[in-house]
């Protein structure tokens, strides 16, 4: 068995050290910026029709289409810090998971502007003035109770009782990797049913059940090192907040907001709980 765990974070630690460099950061940072500006030079030629009409009928005439764009490439760079982040610990991972919340909720906001003519005009888009504020502030109000959920958290969480740190890691190592491949999977098919004009579902949502299927994966393989009743029940909670947060990204605007919050709060007052009342018992 350890032979695996050798093996798996053989694979996984150099592609975790190669995503984590300034240097590979700044090209991305990089090739963002430029992607945004062909974006909108693409978006410009469209709607002055100088594009072939198969290039024409797959690319959108609305410049705020480009701002959407930058933010999905943002939220797949978060997404695989999400990822890399997972062997790590519960509150950790679930913390970059409220982060990509407020992220997706900022792009729901921008998103609505691709509803709206151009130049920009308030009469007849009263409705969806009020999606992009309730998503701005659903995202700003994530935000900050995310910075409170940080603050909760222990600066070094260890179990004292753990028995076999290295292969519960080296496990979680492995299931990200598994992660890792079916997230990219799922990105290239949404590109090419994009480019093909095929409806399909915002492929962010549906990895969103991959994760909680995954949480609780690694709930139940944690009992395997830890066979503790209340980190299960804390990591059984960690992946409620996860459900929570998959049921908030396919709810309406105000409602999902509601579920947003409650997720945060629900994973803010569980660490409080297991933190302050059962330390000593851990």
């Amino acid at each position: 068995m350890y032979r695996f765990f050798d093996r798996v974070t053989y694979m996984f630690d150099p592609l975790h050290d190669l995503y984590e460099r300034d240097k590979v950061h700044r090209k991305i940072a990089l090739v963002t910026v430029l992607l945004f500006i062909v974006a909108i030079f693409c978006i410009e030629l469209n709607r002055q029709d100088l594009l072939p009409p198969a290039w024409a009928a797959a690319l959108p005439d609305n410049h705020f289409h480009a701002i959407s764009m930058a933010f999905t490439i943002v939220l797949i760079l978060e997404v695989i810090s999400l990822i890399f982040a997972l062997p790590c610990s519960f509150s950790r991972s679930l913390g970059k998971q409220f982060e990509i919340l407020a992220l997706i909720f900022m792009r729901n906001a921008f998103k609505e502007l691709s509803l709206f003519p151009e130049p920009l005009a308030y009469s007849g888009n009263e409705e969806q003035v009020l999606h992009i504020l309730a998503s701005g502030f659903g995202a700003l109000i994530i935000f900050i109770l995310l910075g409170l959920y940080y603050r909760v958290q222990k600066k070094a969480e260890r179990d004292g009782r753990q028995r076999d740190l290295y292969g519960f890691v080296a496990s979680k190592k492995a299931i990200s990797l598994f992660l890792l491949l079916t997230f990219a999977s799922m990105g290239i098919w949404s590109v090419l049913q994009a480019w093909r004009g095929v409806e399909h579902a915002d492929f962010f949502h549906e990895f969103y059940t991959i994760l909680i299927l995954t949480d609780i994966l690694i709930v139940l393989v944690s009992q395997c090192f830890c066979p503790s009743s209340i980190m299960i029940f804390r990591n059984s909670g960690y992946a409620f907040s996860t459900l929570t947060i998959r049921i908030a990204l396919v709810a309406p605007v105000y409602y999902n907001v509601l579920l947003g919050s409650a997720a945060v709060c629900f994973a803010l007052l569980l660490s409080l709980a297991s933190q302050r009342l059962f330390t000593e018992r851990e």
